[in-house]
C-alpha cells in the first residue's frame, strides 16, 4: 500500500475554489486505491476548509524554514510526496530529497501559475500576450525548475501540456495530463435538473481572492451587465464567491439587479436555479471549475476564449457561446436566455464535454498506472531527466543554506 504525504499551501476548500475541488478529487482517488494519506500545510485552519479527517485523511500542521519538518517526515516515511503548487516544492522539496531520496515526488500545478500571472500583467499593461515576456518572468523560471525537479507534474489543461512541450521543451515523461475527474452525466442525473421554464436569472461564481474572478466581476458591472439589463430589464445577476471584500459588497445594487451574494455552502444548488452562467474571464490559466460545474448542473454558459481553454473537444460545440467582445458577449447572453431551443442544445453540448473530456472512469486508472510505472523504474526515470538532476543538485545547496540561515535567524529573534 502506498503511503502519500500531500503538502498543501492551503487546506482544501472545495466550496470556495476549483483548486479545492481538484485536491478533493485527488484525495478521493487515492483513498479509492486504499492509500494511506497525510495532508500537511503551513496555513491556518479556516471556516470553509473541508473536513478531510472524516474521509480518513490525517492532518498535520508544519512549519517553513524549520527542521521540525525533518522530525515529522522521518517517522512518517511516505513513499510518495505530492506538492500542491510549485511554491511548496520550493519550500519542502529539498528536505524531502535529503531525508527520503527514494520517495516519488509529484507536483500538482493546479494551473500554470506563471502563465496566469504573465497574462494578468500583460493585460493590465495593455500589452499583447507573448511568450517572450512569459519566459522573462522570475516566476516562470521558478515554476519550470520545480517541474524539472519532480518525478511527475500533473497538468490540468492540454493547452498547458502543449505550451510546456513546445515553448519550454519539457520532456514528455515528467508531465502528465490530468484534468478534472468528474462523474459522467447520465439520464438519472438530468432528472434532478430544473427545466428551462423553472430557472431564472444569471449567475457568476468564483473566489474573490482570485484575481481573474475579481476582474470579471468588475467587467460585468461596468461593461457587460448594463448591455444585458437593457434588453432584459427584469433579469438579475447573482454573484457568488468566497471571501468578498468590502470593495465587492459595495457593488451590490438592487435597482440594477446586480446582487453580491457572497459565499454559498452549496454552489451546485444555486447554479441549478440559474438560467445562464456568465464567465467573462480576460486572463487566467488552467481549466475553470465554475464552467465545469455549470455543465454538471445543466446550466448553459457564456465565456471567453480564455474561459473555455482546455475544455473544448475539436468536434464539440460549447455549452453556450464563446465571445471575447463585450457587445457580442451580451448579445449572446440575451439570445441564450430567451431561446429555449438554443438553451437545450447548449445544455446537451455541456453533457458531451463532461462525458468525453472529464470522465473520471476513463482518466483514473491510466494515472495510477503511470505512478506505478515510475515507481518500478525510478532510477532510470530520474537518469533520463538530467536537467532535473542538475537543478536538484544546485537547489539542495542554495535553498538549503538559505533556509538554514533563516532558521538560525528566527532562533535569535
Amino acid at each position: 500500500m502506498n503511503k502519500i504525504l500531500i503538502i498543501g499551501s492551503v487546506w482544501p476548500e472545495p466550496n470556495s475554489s476549483a483548486a479545492g475541488v481538484r485536491m478533493l478529487q485527488l484525495i478521493q482517488l487515492f483513498l479509492s486505491h486504499k492509500w494511506n494519506i497525510t495532508f500537511a500545510s503551513t496555513a491556518s485552519e479556516c471556516e470553509h476548509m473541508h473536513d478531510i479527517e472524516s474521509l480518513g485523511v490525517k492532518k498535520a500542521t508544519i512549519l517553513i524554514n524549520n527542521n521540525s519538518f525533518d522530525d515529522f517526515l522521518l517517522p512518517l516515511q511516505p513513499n510518495i510526496v505530492l506538492f500542491d503548487r510549485f511554491m511548496t516544492e520550493e519550500q519542502f522539496g529539498w528536505r524531502v530529497s535529503k531525508q527520503l531520496p527514494e520517495a516519488l515526488k509529484i507536483l500538482n500545478t493546479e494551473d500554470l501559475h506563471s502563465l496566469r500571472k504573465s497574462r494578468q500583467e500583460l493585460f493590465k499593461n495593455k500589452k499583447e500576450f507573448n511568450f517572450f515576456d512569459v519566459k522573462k518572468s522570475d516566476i516562470t523560471k521558478r515554476e519550470i525548475a520545480s517541474i524539472y525537479r519532480c518525478d511527475q507534474s500533473l497538468i490540468i489543461s492540454d493547452t498547458e501540456i502543449d505550451i510546456l512541450k513546445t515553448e519550454f521543451e519539457i520532456p514528455q515523461n515528467i508531465v502528465y495530463y490530468l484534468p478534472f475527474l468528474l462523474d459522467p452525466i447520465h439520464i438519472e442525473s438530468k432528472k434532478n435538473w430544473p427545466s428551462y421554464e423553472d430557472r431564472n436569472h444569471f449567475i457568476t461564481i468564483g473566489n474573490f481572492r482570485h484575481e481573474p474572478n475579481w476582474d470579471s466581476v468588475l467587467y460585468l458591472k461596468e461593461t457587460i451587465w448594463p448591455l444585458i439589463k437593457k434588453e432584459l430589464p427584469t433579469a438579475e445577476l447573482h454573484i457568488y464567491g468566497a471571501y468578498p471584500p468590502p470593495k465587492a459588497t459595495q457593488l451590490h445594487n438592487e435597482k440594477q439587479g446586480f446582487l453580491i451574494k457572497g459565499w454559498t455552502k452549496d454552489s451546485k444548488e444555486v447554479m441549478k436555479k440559474a438560467k445562464v452562467c456568465l464567465a467573462p474571464l480576460r486572463f487566467g490559466a488552467g481549466i475553470k471549475g465554475k464552467l465545469a460545474e455549470a455543465m454538471l448542473c445543466g446550466t448553459p454558459s457564456i465565456t471567453t476564449q480564455i474561459g473555455s481553454e482546455g475544455m473544448l473537444n475539436h468536434d464539440t460545440d460549447w455549452n453556450g457561446f464563446i465571445k471575447d467582445n463585450p457587445e457580442e458577449f451580451a448579445k449572446a447572453a440575451v439570445t441564450l436566455y430567451n431561446n429555449k431551443n438554443i438553451w437545450y442544445q447548449a445544455q446537451q453540448n455541456g453533457i458531451e464535454i463532461i462525458n468525453t473530456r472529464f470522465n473520471k472512469d476513463n482518466l483514473s486508472t491510466p494515472f495510477i498506472k503511470s505512478i506505478e510505472s515510475i515507481q518500478k523504474n525510478l532510477d532510470n526515470h530520474r537518469a533520463s531527466n538530467f536537467i532535473g538532476s542538475m537543478l536538484q543538485y544546485h537547489t539542495m545547496r542554495s535553498t538549503e543554506f538559505m533556509s538554514r540561515w533563516i532558521e538560525e535567524k528566527n532562533k535569535n529573534n
